[in-house]
């Protein structure tokens, strides 16, 4: 998916995105955040949207969120500053295909719901495993396409029409697991019917 084409996109899905994909992602991002709640540190929320997730992180994490969307990050600070959430030290406008932090910044990534929106998934995951600690963990939750069935077939059928809808149909689970420094610690389904995958990765310690 292009640049432009995602700029366009959450411009014009930002006013109605919590009522929209947010509801329909909230299993997800209860789940990423339970399981970073059990971990210590800092932690890089990649693509944080309008910021639904933040009041649930735990008040001992430092948490970071970054977007590319203008008008997606003027909500999320309107949160922020509305439910006085401390434990979110900045929101950031950034390109996730090159971030501005330096090798090993954050204990845990949290990529929600982001990986099949983003230009260049591969790009964005090797900048994920840059700046995350030897030893931290990366959190994913996201859709991932189906080899066989019926919705195999949507999924693929819907494929040409990502840059409207915001996100590939089709991405593969493959594109997220390039990485050599990471390696799968925990997977499972996720509502609605299994549809999202939760997916945790950790980076080997040298």
């Amino acid at each position: 998916m292009e640049l432009d084409a995602v700029t366009r996109s959450y411009a014009r899905w930002a006013p109605v995105y919590d009522r929209t994909f947010g509801a329909i992602t909230q299993a997800g991002r209860k789940r990423a955040v339970a399981h970073i709640n059990r971990r210590t540190g800092s932690v890089l929320e990649v693509g944080v949207g309008t910021g639904l997730s933040l009041q649930n992180y735990a008040s001992h994490l430092s948490v970071t969120g970054i977007d590319f969307s203008d008008e997606m990050l003027d909500k999320a600070r309107a949160r922020v500053k509305a439910q006085r959430l401390d434990h979110v030290t900045e929101l950031r406008q950034m390109d996730a295909r090159q971030l501005d932090f330096p090798d090993a910044s954050f204990d845990t990534v949290a990529a929600m719901h982001v990986l099949s929106v983003v230009p260049e998934p591969e790009q964005v995951m090797a900048e994920i495993a840059r700046v995350l600690k030897p030893g931290g963990q990366v959190v994913i939750t996201n859709h991932f396409t189906r080899e066989k069935g019926v919705l195999g077939k949507i999924e693929r059928l819907s494929a040409p029409f990502a840059d409207t809808l915001g996100w590939h149909s089709d991405f593969s689970i493959d594109t997220v697991l390039q990485q050599p420094t990471l390696r799968i610690v925990a997977q499972g389904g996720l509502p609605p019917l299994g549809m999202m995958t939760f997916l945790v990765l950790e980076k080997a310690v040298s």
